[in-house]
């Protein structure tokens, strides 16, 4: 496979591994509501702050989107988007190999970014999660060619990407099925006249004559009655009456099994019947003269929880528009801020209710806000100031209900929780020491991760921390007293080598300690 070189490439990969263990400290006046809320907002370094979390979230990760700087001047303050793009590429390897880490088995990563460091971060991509885990390159159409971007010369530049991975595609990784509201597709221009009577002897008219006799008007009436009207009305009829309007289509003869071949021949050869072929788990196949009828009923779809015309999701998002966009969550954001439309996709094809979402360049907040409002759980990471001035006043106004951005469309009503942390200082000193201030579930958390890849679920309540792979590992520590006395906990006495051999005993019964 080939593999991206830049400058300081081999200093770059051994970055993730160089960053220290730090703690988080919650910040109870930034937190709203219940302490054990496990939705996170998290201010400081992405790097760090990842690192951080490997202990207690590695593989628990469904959904992981970012949004990046696009090294392209258009980032907000405190992100240098106007890197060189080997300074860029540094910056998101080493975050790229731990988000990596964070993703469970089924999860999947989306990272939107333009066509500047597009070609580059596919290359680190295809290395860091495989190239054959690559799902898809989204193209999103953020923009029409109007006002100043009209003025340029050239081809204008209206669309940006997401590009998605699976952390696993061998591993049940699996995407939710999706459908976007379309306008109504003019080929169904057929109307059964007689649906009462038995379907052998349906009837075809055309459609706009079959909506014309709903008003009793001979079609020019009414369209000069409706005007700009008309189709808007029109579409309403199709909807209300999807079971009665078709579009014949002559089927491949030859693709078809010999039932359905059996059937077209029986239909030519009796062209005033319709015969009808009824099938399992399938839509049933109505044919009139050698051609098929189908229904416009099939491309019903259910999108916001409203019935409309539904067609799958492609990877072209030409249908989610920014209008209103620095409105949304009720905080101004300039520049980079994207449709909470963009994101509600994102998690509807990779997600479903609680699960949990990560975003390492949070912003203004648009994942949480989104995840919270959808009922999946979230950690969100924000190195600036805009985690207190942005994030944490729209999480408070989602949690009051407010209505802007995908709220009617989820039906959101408001509720919920999160906590708010900071970086604090790493669980090692300078000389490699463990912090006199560390409590036990800290430590034990960094030493389970340590020793074996996964994160650690105790309660803090026990020296035995868990069995991975058929190994037992114990914590003897007391961070909280500093008692160094075998009755504090520090020493391997016989009392609590019995206590430690107990609760193996309790989770993997017969084992002989």
């Amino acid at each position: 496979m080939p593999i991206l070189h830049w400058l300081t490439r081999d200093e770059d990969i051994r970055a993730a591994t160089r960053v220290p263990y730090r703690l988080l400290e919650e910040v109870s006046d930034l937190s709203s509501g219940d302490t054990d809320a496990s939705n996170m907002l998290i201010q400081g370094d992405n790097l760090d702050a990842l690192k951080a979390l490997l202990p207690f979230y590695a593989g628990q990760v469904k959904c992981i989107y970012i949004d990046p700087p696009f090294n392209t001047g258009q980032a907000f303050q405190h992100y240098d988007d106007n890197l060189e793009h080997s300074i860029w590429l540094s910056i998101m390897y080493a975050r790229l190999e731990i988000l990596r880490d964070l993703l469970a088995p089924t999860g999947t990563i989306a990272i939107h970014l333009d066509d500047e460091e597009l070609a580059y971060c596919i290359c680190i991509l295809d290395e860091i999660f495989s190239r054959k885990n690559r799902v898809n390159i989204c193209t999103f159409r953020q923009a029409a060619a109007v006002g100043h971007k009209a003025i340029n010369p050239g081809v204008v530049t209206v669309t940006n990407y997401v590009i998605i991975y699976a952390r696993d595609k061998t591993n049940n990784w699996k995407p939710n099925r999706v459908f976007t509201k379309r306008g109504r597709d003019t080929r169904y221009a057929s109307f059964i006249e007689n649906y009462e009577d038995e379907y052998p002897d349906w009837r075809l008219i055309p459609l706009s004559q079959a909506f014309a006799q709903t008003t009793g008007e001979t079609l020019r009436e009414q369209k000069k009655r409706l005007g700009d009207q008309y189709e808007t009305a029109l579409d309403e009829f199709v909807l209300k009456n999807a079971d009665r309007v078709v579009r014949p289509a002559r089927p491949d003869y030859q693709g078809v099994g010999q039932e359905t071949r059996d059937m077209i021949d029986k239909s030519k050869d009796d062209p005033n019947r319709v015969y009808l072929q009824v099938r399992q788990n399938y839509s049933d196949i109505y044919m009139y003269n050698g051609e098929r009828w189908l229904f416009y009923r099939d491309k019903l779809k259910e999108v916001d929880g409203e019935l409309v015309s539904g067609e799958p999701l492609t990877n072209l998002w030409d249908d989610l528009r920014s209008n209103n966009l620095h409105n949304e969550g009720g905080v101004k954001f300039p520049k980079g801020k994207k449709p909470e439309a963009l994101i509600k996709r994102v998690l509807e094809l990779f997600t479903n209710p609680g699960d949990l979402v990560l975003d390492s360049f949070l912003g203004s907040g648009t994942t949480a806000a989104v995840a919270h409002k959808m009922g999946r759980r979230y950690i969100g990471i924000e190195m600036g100031d805009h985690a207190v001035s942005h994030c944490v006043p729209r999480l408070r106004k989602v949690i009051e209900g407010e209505q802007g951005g995908i709220s009617k469309s989820v039906n959101w009503q408001g509720g919920g929780v999160f906590r708010f942390y900071r970086l604090g200082p790493p669980v090692f000193d300078e000389d490699g020491q463990i912090r006199s201030d560390i409590r036990f579930p800290v430590l034990a958390a960094h030493v389970y991760f340590s020793e074996t890849g996964h994160p650690w679920k105790g309660a803090g309540d026990s020296p035995f921390l868990g069995l991975y792979d058929g190994r037992a590992y114990a914590l003897l520590y007391n961070g909280i007293l500093g008692d160094k006395r075998p009755g504090g906990g520090n020493v391997l006495t016989r009392a609590t080598l019995a206590h430690i051999r107990e609760e193996i005993a309790k989770v993997h019964p017969g084992a002989d300690g």
